[in-house]
């Protein structure tokens, strides 16, 4: 399971820094490669491969520019990496989470002021939790979900993509 994120809310394009961009891009983009990459040789047919993307691959925040750049690029490799494994017997999924509490958040993932309302925007008004998706990433696990590939499934408590 990749589950790389790296996420700094910044108000402008020119704020964001190319250390920054660089750091988000290295995180969210390099490390599933790379860790993925590795783990290849080792994978038997029935493995299964699951990306943590976000909605902000699909409706992108005006804030989080280069971190919904990165889980746009997860949702390609989701969907490319399934068609070259998929022969293998390997499957290849994501989940895209909308607003959910994690450090992301706190750690400068949004702008501080914006916690008290995060997650208030979705239909069921309110961010999720972490345990509130884990049946998700198990679903795709499992061995009766084997006609599941290529496929994101979102968790965006009533809004967002897919």
């Amino acid at each position: 399971m990749n589950n790389a994120g790296h996420q700094q809310a910044v108000e402008s394009l020119l704020d964001l820094t190319e250390e920054g961009f660089d750091e988000t891009i290295k995180t969210n983009i390099y490390a599933p490669f790379w860790i993925t990459k590795a783990a290849l040789p080792h994978l038997p047919e029935g493995a299964v491969i699951i990306a943590t993307s976000s909605v902000q691959a699909y409706d992108p925040s005006e804030n989080l520019f280069d971190y919904a750049q990165t889980k746009a690029a997860n949702v390609a490799f989701v969907k490319s990496l399934a068609k070259q494994l998929g022969p293998k017997g390997i499957r290849v999924n994501g989940v895209a989470p909308g607003p959910v509490w994690t450090p992301l958040q706190t750690s400068g993932g949004q702008p501080q002021d914006a916690i008290v309302e995060f997650g208030a925007q979705t239909p069921l008004g309110r961010p999720g939790q972490p345990a509130e998706l884990a049946s998700i990433y198990v679903q795709l696990a499992a061995s009766d979900a084997s006609y599941a590939t290529g496929q994101i499934y979102g968790a965006a408590g009533g809004s967002g993509h897919p």
